[in-house]
């Protein structure tokens, strides 16, 4: 039996940002926040001390970042699937990835806190259309 992944988490990291369907929502922004999930295995960094050995999780967050700011989306499902993507791309440690981006005040015709998308991506898996 192999051993189980090791966990790095990102919290609540809060961005100011133009994602959505309505216009109002394009035009004058708002609140995004996102929650990240690495899964890898980090005995090399851990018995190495070294960061070169383990996942950079400050590059982490800056691509978080430009994926947020660097272009509008329509749905949240995009924008996570942008950062997950992002994430497998640039850290090779990284197996699986887990988003969880929350919109506080989402143009919902009710009493909702924030909705919240969440998605997983794994390393290797075929694409999903």
């Amino acid at each position: 039996m192999s051993k189980p992944l090791d966990v790095i988490r990102l919290h609540n990291a809060v961005f100011y940002a133009y994602h959505g369907v309505l216009s109002d929502e394009q035009n004058l922004g708002g609140k995004f926040h996102v929650d990240v999930e690495l899964h890898c295995d980090l005995s090399k960094g851990a018995r190495s001390d070294h960061l070169k050995d383990t996942v950079d999780y400050e590059r982490v967050y800056d691509s978080i970042r430009s994926v947020v700011l660097g272009r509008k989306y329509f749905l949240l499902e995009a924008l996570g699937h942008a950062m997950a993507k992002g994430i497998l791309n640039d850290f090779r440690l990284v197996q699986r990835v887990t988003i969880r981006i929350r919109k506080p005040g989402a143009p919902i015709k009710g009493v909702v806190d924030h909705v919240e998308v969440e998605l997983t991506e794994v390393r290797g898996k075929a694409k999903r259309t």
